[in-house]
């Protein structure tokens, strides 16, 4: 999912790059699934909860900042399955519901568990991170398209979002505050999807206070 011109995003991609050589630890999550969408996905998440998105191996990531509390039950979570040293799969025969890979990178040690399906509930809890990331990612990418070039698409971009903030589905929900300011502002756009958008900015900005 690139994002040309992305000046933020492109200091971040470079924190990155930094982290690695100086060895901070990193969880990197990747799901492989032919055929659904998408059918690539790949997160990597570092302490400071600076993650990084991509749907394809050589994509530019898509970056943004995770807040403290969840990036440390995302740490929490890794740290009870001892860093992915030990196996998750089932064994059991379910169907293909996409190859997955949890890999903890620290200096120079890696360790990785994959697995198909998995009962251990710590790993699950840790998929379901990883699944709300990749679903805010893609509510983000669709309602920047609708904003861009399809005005009328912004409600039903705007009620997708909605949805997931009201199920706690969003991850990083500030990294939607500039487009939501820009549709609040702009009589570009319907005065129902301009009050949607000032409503749920607000209400981003109260449960998190830094935004």
């Amino acid at each position: 999912m690139k994002t040309p011109g992305n000046f933020a995003a492109a200091l971040l991609g470079l924190a990155f790059t930094a982290a690695v050589f100086a060895g901070d630890p990193q969880i990197i999550y990747t799901k492989s699934f032919p055929g659904s969408d998408p059918a690539y996905v790949e997160i990597t998440i570092d302490p400071s909860g600076q993650v990084a998105y991509r749907e394809a191996p050589d994509d530019d990531p898509e970056t943004f900042q995770l807040d403290i509390p969840s990036t440390a039950q995302i740490f929490d979570l890794a740290e009870k399955l001892d860093h992915f040293s030990h196996p998750l799969e089932s064994g059991l025969k379910v169907a293909n519901m996409g190859a997955k890979t949890l890999r903890w990178q620290n200096g120079g040690k890696v360790t990785e568990a994959k697995f198909n399906y998995t009962l251990d509930p710590n790993a699950k809890a840790l998929q379901d991170w990883f699944e709300r990331i990749s679903e805010t990612e893609r509510l983000l990418e669709a309602f920047r398209r609708a904003v861009k070039h399809d005005k009328l698409g912004v409600d039903n971009a705007l009620l997708n979002i909605w949805s997931a903030w009201d199920h706690k589905r969003l991850a990083g929900a500030e990294q939607f505050l500039p487009l939501l300011d820009q549709v609040a502002k702009s009589d570009l756009f319907m005065h129902m999807d301009r009050e949607r958008a000032a409503e749920l900015a607000e209400q981003i900005r109260a449960a998190h206070p830094k935004a």
